[in-house]
């Protein structure tokens, strides 16, 4: 076991967080270039794990308050100031949606509990948007820290009971036992890695779970006597360098965001980390190793800690502010000034608080007060700033627009308030000081479903509406048929249906193989989807199905080939749209086609938190293609018999869609109205559906309405 850190375990730091920037920062070569992550997680796995061995060795036990007062030390100084820095650099470049998101991001990091957050919030770390976390790749960091907070555990654990079953202390590693433990652990790891890659993608990317194998490995790897590797041929060892060193290199080179990952494919460059970390385990130097321990290769992996920590928010905060991706130059700059804050945080930050005066001061146990002084100065900070962004959010006095005095209601003309709210952007209105929702809640502006999340692939059924409702309808499709649910909720109080909603993001409703989004693979789970609301349908005979859905966003497939222009999904589209209404009509009283909605070419929450902007500056015409796979729909139902119903008069004047209609937020993103002008619009919706009577209807949305036409009934 190593005594000082290995230059070749320097370099090939070194090189893990080369490849980890440059695919970050968009080099085409090395699209697998975040596996150096993984290269990273079997060297911490590895040195960690060395340590703990040593201690065993030389004292017998394991000091787990010490263990943890030195990776305080080594963690927690760069992180936090990296964290504050992140913080207020968002507050200045970023949308206050983006800066408030950061705060709840920095406050998860500042737990090391990023990993979790991050999957629970069904991030996509491979997602082709500029709306990334500038601390998503805090993930990393909280996988190691779990690792550090239950490995020593363990290890102590495994001491104790050889303590009790030999009524001694142990006067040497356990090796056996201990490498027992670690087979089991990466068995059980790598198996439900790669069931989980499968399963949840999300999680298994992030999950600390599917992550323990690597660090399982470097651990074993540590537990080698160096015995062993001496007695290995001069040549074995170079051949394991050398096919270690290719496996990881193949790994970068290969491996593509839409590889299924880590699963099967991280044993590629884990077990290239690991030959090159057995290949120079026993201090022996091979080829690799002597390029590995280069003056560059070192200096680079002294850095690579701050490196890592600097580069992603560096790479992601001019991207929030530019409101696209970087250029190659842009991002050229941006790896610059990453280098350029590192190499003074290595300087000023880590060292002083490994071997400088903040060391001296703060040695042993001591040193654990580093993780709730560094805690508490993140939330301080986010706290501020968490004050900070509501204030500005709702930083005027601006009025609503209004037809006649209303905003919103049952009663106004829906069609007459859009277009006075074209008006007011077109003169450059400002932003209203009061909307629905708040500009900071956009986000959160999502219909609930309840316990039937079909996306969660959830197969049962869940009435709502009126319990002993005397008609039946089903409302079909994928997101865009969520937005609608508030509306449909109060249609069917005010007009006695039980309903059920079938909505499963991301699968569009025709009866098309599409690709899973972010991915050349079929997307089967909607498929598997659409066959099961098929055999609902048929079970319910409702008496109206209504359809609402979003074109394929990742293409179609036709037979094996995906097709991705929008001329070649026309057809296809065209054919499952075809069959989609014709199941339908053989199994419902009526089916209605409600026309997707106008989509949006930006994130309207962006413009609408970002600087001192107007009404106009917010206002946006369709995009062409949403337009044209639309008609694809209205076409298909028009020729088979299915009546349409068109809500882009409720959203559009004049091509034109303005973001705030009355005091309303229309839209949360670029492609879904927000729950509360849905619910806005449901006498609106309600009549064009013939779903509820054209007047005298109570108001759902107002108590004594309801209650009084629930009595009158």
């Amino acid at each position: 076991m190593a005594r000082q850190i290995r230059g070749d375990i320097q370099g090939l730091r070194a090189v893990a967080v080369a490849v980890v920037i440059a695919a970050h920062a968009g080099v085409v070569l090395l699209p697998g270039g975040f596996v150096g992550v993984d290269v990273f997680f079997v060297v911490s796995g590895y040195l960690i794990s060395s340590l703990l061995y040593r201690e065993v060795l030389i004292t017998g036990e394991v000091s787990i308050g010490q263990f943890w007062a030195r990776r305080a030390r080594r963690i927690l100084p760069a992180a936090t100031l990296v964290t504050v820095v992140t913080v207020l650099a968002s507050l200045a470049y970023m949308s206050l949606i983006d800066a408030r998101q950061t705060v709840v991001d920095a406050t998860w990091a500042s737990v090391f509990a990023a990993n979790i957050h991050f999957a629970q919030e069904g991030v996509s770390y491979f997602a082709s948007d500029i709306s990334h976390s500038p601390f998503q790749h805090y993930w990393s960091l909280a996988v190691e820290e779990q690792f550090y907070l239950v490995w020593p555990l363990m290890l102590f654990g495994v001491l104790m009971l050889t303590r009790l079953a030999t009524g001694r202390n142990p006067q040497r590693l356990p090796r056996a036992t201990v490498a027992v433990l670690l087979v089991v652990v990466i068995v059980v790891s790598l198996g439900w890695s790669i069931h989980q890659t499968v399963a949840s993608p999300t999680t298994a990317y992030f999950s600390t779970f599917t992550r323990a194998w690597e660090l399982g490995i470097g651990a074993l790897i540590a537990l080698v006597p160096t015995s062993a590797i001496k007695r290995l041929p001069r040549r074995d060892l170079e051949a394991m360098a050398a096919i270690g060193a290719a496996a990881v290199i193949t790994a970068c080179l290969v491996i593509t965001s839409a590889t299924p990952f880590p699963g099967i494919a991280a044993i590629l460059p884990v077990g290239g980390t690991a030959l090159l970390l057995l290949a120079g385990h026993a201090h022996g130097v091979t080829a690799v190793g002597r390029v590995l321990s280069t003056e560059p290769f070192r200096i680079v992996g002294d850095w690579s800690y701050s490196l890592y920590l600097w580069h992603w928010p560096c790479l992601v905060i001019p991207q929030a502010a530019l409101g696209r991706t970087l250029s190659a130059f842009e991002a050229a700059l941006a790896i610059l000034v990453t280098v350029t804050l590192s190499a003074y945080s290595y300087q000023y930050v880590e060292m002083p608080f490994r071997n400088g005066r903040p060391a001296h001061r703060l040695p042993r146990r001591r040193a654990l007060v580093l993780y709730p002084a560094s805690a508490s100065l993140v939330l301080l900070v986010a706290g501020g700033a968490w004050l900070w962004t509501g204030v500005q959010a709702n930083d005027n006095d601006n009025p609503a627009i209004t037809v006649d005095g209303q905003t919103g209601t049952p009663q106004v003309d829906t069609v007459a308030l859009v277009r006075a709210s074209v008006n007011a952007a077109r003169s450059r209105q400002g932003i209203p000081g009061q909307t629905s929702p708040s500009l900071i809640d956009i986000k959160k502006s999502v219909a609930d479903v309840g316990e039937c999340d079909y996306q969660q692939n959830v197969r049962k059924l869940c009435q709502v509406g009126v319990e002993d409702g005397t008609k039946t309808l089903v409302l079909i499709g994928d997101s865009h048929a969520r937005a609608w649910i508030p509306a449909f909720d109060l249609i069917n109080q005010a007009g006695d249906w039980k309903a059920y909603y079938f909505v499963k993001p991301q699968c569009t409703a025709a009866h098309v193989p599409i690709a899973a989004l972010g991915s050349d693979e079929r997307f089967t789970d909607c498929s598997d989807f659409q066959d099961w609301v098929m055999e609902q349908v048929r079970y319910l005979r409702p008496d109206l199905v209504v359809v609402s859905s979003s074109p394929p966003v990742n293409g179609v497939f036709d037979g094996d080939r995906r097709v991705a222009t929008t001329e070649g999904i026309i057809p296809l589209l065209r054919v499952g749209y075809d069959e989609l209404f014709l199941e339908l009509q053989s199994a419902a009283e009526e089916v209605v086609l409600l026309r997707d909605v106008p989509k949006n070419a930006d994130d309207p929450a962006d413009c609408l938190t970002t600087g001192d902007p107007s009404l106009g500056d917010c206002m946006f015409t369709p995009v062409p293609r949403s337009q044209i796979l639309g008609d694809v729909a209205v076409e298909s139902a028009s020729a088979i018999g299915v009546r349409v119903v068109d809500p882009t008069p409720w959203l559009c004047y004049q091509g034109e869609c303005p973001i705030v209609i009355g005091n309303t937020l229309s839209y949360r993103d670029s492609d879904h109205i927000t729950t509360e002008y849905a619910a806005n619009l449901w006498a609106t919706l309600g009549r064009a559906m013939r779903m509820i009577p054209t007047n005298g209807i109570p108001d759902p949305t107002n108590p004594d309405e309801a209650v009084a036409g629930g009595s009158e009934g």
